[in-house]
């Protein structure tokens, strides 16, 4: 697995700086006294549409487990996939959260004194629910808390990639309910070049934790099924990605090549209505 990460795959204690740097540019470059100044992101090409529908499904082992209620006493924590160098103790940057509104369920635009701006895409609603790897994922925890994060259609990272600086759509945070579960309205993502198509996490043992950016408790990666993924890419504005798909495979992934059982979403319904992926998450 490699151990060099974008500037986007570092979380959010490595993000809340950044927010207040954005926060902290526009104000001076209002005065003229500084350059607005961008982050590169992720190579991504263009959208430009393409055709129709698909309904599909695909599920992990673990995700069935939870499902069913029932609990594995085999059962084993979600692979971390972070080995950078980035703080958790959000010590490198004020704590936006309380401020900004990224405490959300939809996640499709932009919030606080971003640009304002909206991710375009077929709707995707994410639920993940987060269980106790010690008790066989037979216990769902409540009040833990998951920070989500992915590109948009066009591979693109809002705060980082070039164009979308200003903005920081697809990111949020929730709460676990009674049931260990959280739940994000967002879009399908794009696939951008060396990348199988994903949506980032981190889990914290509470809010309060993800609000102070402090004592995270895992970070990983869902993975989409290519199926899915086939048929989204075949709809208005995700034509970039179907070349960039037919590139990679899960085996040559950088993150996922070493297994995918625990990271891969069951995910089910159409371009037209919409789909749902969900995963669960032994901590």
């Amino acid at each position: 697995m490699s151990e060099e990460l974008h500037d986007h795959d570092r979380g959010l204690s490595f993000d809340l700086p950044t927010l207040h740097r954005r926060k902290m540019i526009r104000l001076l470059a209002g005065a003229s006294l500084v350059p607005l100044v961008g982050c590169t992101g992720d190579d991504s090409d263009t959208a430009s549409p393409s055709s129709p529908a698909s309904k599909s499904s695909s599920s992990s082992a673990a995700s069935s487990a939870a499902s069913s209620g029932s609990s594995d006493a085999s059962c084993e924590t979600i692979p971390d996939e972070t080995a950078g160098p980035f703080p958790g103790d959000g010590s490198n940057g004020v704590n936006v959260l309380k401020e900004s509104g990224v405490v959300r369920r939809d996640i499709t635009s932009s919030f606080g004194d971003s640009a304002g701006g909206k991710a375009e895409g077929v709707p995707l609603t994410v639920t993940l629910t987060v269980v106790d790897a010690a008790s066989g994922c037979g216990t769902p925890k409540e009040g833990a808390a998951v920070y989500v994060w992915h590109c948009d259609r066009d591979g693109d990272y809002s705060l980082y990639s070039e164009g979308v600086t200003e903005e920081n759509y697809l990111r949020g945070v929730q709460e676990s309910d009674a049931k260990g579960q959280v739940t994000f309205t967002s879009i399908f993502p794009g696939c951008y070049t060396g990348r199988w198509p994903h949506i980032h996490f981190e889990v914290y043992g509470s809010l309060e934790d993800a609000t102070n950016a402090t004592s995270i408790t895992a970070t990983s990666q869902l993975a989409l099924p290519k199926d899915v993924c086939d048929a989204v890419y075949a709809s208005d504005g995700y034509a970039s990605s179907v070349q960039t798909l037919g590139e990679l495979s899960l085996e040559s992934d950088s993150i996922f090549s070493d297994g995918v059982e625990q990271q891969m979403a069951t995910v089910e319904g159409s371009v037209a209505k919409g789909y749902t992926a969900t995963l669960t998450v032994p901590v």
